[in-house]
């Protein structure tokens, strides 16, 4: 049998079935269900459960202790911080059978979630959205914005890598890491060519 492309710690259960990318990266008592998906570079941390259904683009990276249920769909180079909680329905209770109900929640490309930040089901974060830590998503959140709060609020704009933007009157702003420039028009904020 051959090797697998990937590392799995020896306390991690990996049910059959399950996708894992080349170069994966699945830590201590980790839980991967049959149905879930890691695209390739993935880095789970301690304790962290996916759940069928789940699907994790390339290069996520999920710190300790989060739990990633069915309707969850990670797009590629998320970053998703150490016990965040994702929920799956709107109103639980035990005594209710609501697995029909699930609500999807999406993460598109280079999203990062802080740390105990709450994402409730049913929204969209769009391209390099950025949430603080301890936060509670109740709402989708535009592309490059920063949210932070309970419930989270709309606070400013974000590179895609990680730097607040200050816009001028025109506009414009330059992320002080990578040079790339940004527009911010009707409320929406876009990478763009850099200025003639």
């Amino acid at each position: 049998m051959p090797e697998p492309s990937y590392f799995a710690h020896p306390t991690a259960v990996i049910d059959d079935g399950c996708r894992i990318g080349a170069g994966s990266k699945i830590w201590h008592f980790c839980h991967l269900s049959a149905g879930a998906e890691l695209g390739e570079g993935c880095n789970l941390g301690q304790n962290v459960f996916v759940a069928d259904g789940v699907t994790l683009g390339c290069n996520v990276k999920v710190q300790n202790n989060v739990s990633l249920y069915s309707g969850v769909e990670c797009h590629d180079d998320v970053f998703i911080g150490p016990s965040a909680v994702f929920t799956n329905v709107l109103n639980p209770r035990a005594a209710v059978v609501r697995k029909h109900e699930y609500q999807p929640t999406v993460l598109s490309r280079g999203v990062s979630i802080g740390a105990n930040a709450t994402i409730v089901c049913g929204v969209r974060l769009g391209e390099y959205a950025f949430v603080g830590a301890g936060s509670v998503v109740t709402k989708d959140v535009a592309p490059y914005a920063l949210v932070y709060g309970n419930p989270a609020r709309p606070r400013g704009w974000m590179s895609a890598h990680g730097h607040q933007l200050t816009f001028n009157e025109t506009g414009q702003a330059t992320c002080p890491e990578s040079g790339e420039h940004y527009q911010l028009i009707n409320g929406q904020v876009a990478r763009r060519a850099a200025p003639v």
